[in-house]
C-alpha cells in the first residue's frame, strides 16, 4: 500500500472530530457569557434596589420601594427569575440623624437553565447579589 492511499479519508475524519468540538466550545462561550449577564443584571438589581431603599423616608417606605423597584428592573432587562427574592436592611433608619448610616439590599435571583445556556434543559441556576447604599446623614429618619 503506498502512503497515498493510507491517507484517504483522513481529512474527513479530522473534519469530523474538529468541528463537533468547536461546535461545543462555542456553544460553552455563549453559556458563560449569558451566565455572566444575567449575574450582572442581578447585581445591576441589587444595587438599584439599594439606592431605591437609601431615598426613602421611612423603613416600610425602603422595604417597599427595594422590592417595588426591584421586580420592575427584573421585567424590563428580560430577566426570567422563577423566583426573585429581595431582603432589605433597614436598621440604617434607627441610627441617629447626623451618625452614618447605611442600607443593605440583597436580591436573589433563580434562573431556569433553559433560559440561559439550552433551551429545554432542566435545573435552575441561583444568582445573588448584595450591595449597600448610605442614608444621608442629616436627613430626618422615620
Amino acid at each position: 500500500m503506498t502512503g497515498e492511499a493510507s491517507e484517504r479519508g483522513a481529512a474527513a475524519v479530522e473534519f469530523a472530530i474538529i468541528v463537533p468540538a468547536l461546535g461545543l466550545l462555542i456553544a460553552l462561550t455563549i453559556g458563560t457569557a449569558r451566565v455572566w449577564y444575567a449575574q450582572t443584571v442581578v447585581e445591576q438589581i441589587a444595587g438599584t434596589s439599594a439606592r431605591a431603599a437609601s431615598l426613602a423616608r421611612t423603613a416600610p417606605e425602603a422595604r417597599l420601594a427595594a422590592e417595588r423597584i426591584a421586580r420592575a428592573q427584573a421585567s424590563t432587562t428580560g430577566l426570567n427569575c422563577a423566583a426573585l427574592t429581595v431582603d432589605v436592611d433597614v436598621g440604617g433608619f434607627r441610627v441617629p440623624v447626623g451618625q452614618p448610616a447605611q442600607v443593605r439590599s440583597r436580591v436573589a435571583c433563580s434562573v431556569p437553565l433553559a433560559d440561559l445556556i439550552v433551551p429545554g434543559w432542566p435545573g435552575q441556576w441561583g444568582l445573588d447579589a448584595e450591595a449597600t447604599s448610605v442614608l444621608d446623614r442629616y436627613r430626618r429618619r422615620g
